[in-house]
């Protein structure tokens, strides 16, 4: 019985006909179909007289591709320069580093407007009918971090670091807009949320940004925020926050079993012992927008439970306010969905979100607007060019199969051939994406 886990082989330096981030090339091949890079570089002002060596949108889409493979430093991009045959013309670490500390507020803008645009292609390709359009707001803490970084400050977790703030499409995950913050912004900035509100509004196509939602923990739970969704024509749902008037209202409630509905699944399953019921008239909601209800789930106490509305030894207590219409267990099983954005955040630190390489605080920006690009970059490869199980895999799963993958170059008359590692698992899927790429342009 062999026992051992490898062959035994010599080991040399010089090898030559062989490529490895076989399916980065792929994703690249997707943002060059869709002219990203040239749309960041024509919104990029000339800053001299002699012309860059490396062309600015080709190196931020490049740094996304680094991000995309698992890459977390300026110097990660030399595995990309490693394979000419793949990638063109690769800057240096140096060079993306100065890339990097080049751009201030109202560049990132002008690259909003650029990506917006190349998103609108995207959508035009997508199925965008199946329903609403719901933005989730939400904001993530970025801690470890040293205190040379400017504007990097102490966190209510106790932490040192940012604390950023996103907003997302749960129907297509993509990263809509973020703000970088210091570590000890606080979460009920309505400035923040109507800012990251507005620029994702921005990037989507102007015949679906008004009559949507948007989603949001109770940090969303201010009136200036809720108002400026009811100006833009945007239902809003916000978690509720514990005051005595709704433990006023859930204690009326509570004992009510008829006005209580029982709470579903995301399958349209019954959930055990869940129920819903709307508290709209034992409130008085003056300072929130006309319209607004208040909707309440109970649920058994199990172990670990969150903080309840109402004091209770046999049920946590939970709810939100929203404008948008229905019945209550349906409005309830639309916002337990926000909880999609842990999910859209992880991606996220997954692909470099939890390192912040450099000490000013635009460059550090650029870091992070470059992150969420990847983020929807890898997104709009999954739902262009894959299928199954891999239009919703994790970064880490995709980098093991389908990023990562190996290949041999074999030249011939005038071309160059990269032929897949013979019987790698997912070498369908990649060729299947290469094809649908073309079908693309």
């Amino acid at each position: 019985m062999n026992n051992t886990s490898t062959n035994r082989v010599s080991m040399e330096p010089g090898g030559k006909g062989v490529v490895a981030h076989v399916g980065l090339h792929a994703l690249g091949c997707l943002v060059d179909a869709l002219g990203l890079g040239s749309a960041l570089t024509s919104c990029i002002e000339p800053s001299g007289e002699r012309a860059l060596r490396h062309d600015r949108g080709k190196v931020l889409v490049q740094m996304a591709l680094v991000h995309a493979g698992g890459g977390e430093s300026c110097a990660d991009v030399e595995h990309l320069r490693a394979q000419k045959e793949l990638f063109v013309d690769v800057p240096s670490d140096s060079t993306v580093y100065r890339t990097f500390h080049e751009f201030d507020a109202k560049q990132r803008t002008r690259f909003a407007q650029a990506l917006a645009e190349v998103r609108q292609k995207i959508w035009a390709k997508l199925d965008t009918t199946g329903g609403p359009v719901i933005l989730d707001i939400d904001a993530s803490l970025v801690m470890g971090l040293a205190e040379s970084k400017e504007n990097a400050a102490p966190t209510y977790k106790g932490g040192f670091g940012f604390h950023p703030l996103f907003c997302f499409s749960d129907l297509t995950g993509e990263t809509l807009s973020y703000t970088l913050r210091p570590g000890n912004a606080t979460a009920h900035n309505a400035g923040d949320h109507v800012e990251v509100l507005d620029v994702a509004l921005a990037q989507l196509p102007a015949s679906i940004r008004a009559g949507h939602g948007a989603r949001d923990d109770n940090a969303g739970c201010t009136f200036e925020f809720l108002a400026a969704c009811r100006a833009r024509k945007v239902n809003f749902s916000v978690t509720a926050r514990a005051n005595a008037q709704l433990q006023s209202a859930i204690y009326t409630v509570s004992t009510r079993e008829e006005i209580w509905q029982p709470s579903l699944t995301q399958r349209g399953e019954l959930r055990e012992g869940a129920a819903v019921c709307e508290v709209t008239d034992y409130l008085k909601l003056k300072k929130m927008p006309s319209g607004t209800r208040c909707i309440v789930r109970r649920e058994p106490l199990h172990p670990g439970a969150q903080r309840s509305l109402f004091p209770s030894d046999e049920f946590r207590y939970w709810g939100f306010y929203t404008d948008g219409e229905g019945d209550p267990v349906e409005l309830d099983l639309t916002m337990r969905a926000h909880a999609h954005v842990e999910d859209h955040i992880q991606r996220l630190k997954e692909s470099g979100l939890t390192r912040f390489p450099f000490t000013s605080f635009e460059a550090n920006a650029n870091w992070l607007m470059t992150v969420a690009m990847a983020g929807d970059l890898v997104r709009w490869f999954q739902l262009l060019c894959l299928e199954g199980r891999w239009r919703d895999a994790r970064p880490k799963a995709l980098r093991w199969e389908i990023f990562h993958a190996p290949g041999r170059l074999v030249r011939g008359a005038r071309s160059v051939v990269v032929r897949l590692l013979e019987g790698w698992p997912t070498a369908r899927q990649l060729l299947s994406a290469y094809q649908r790429i073309v079908s693309l342009t």
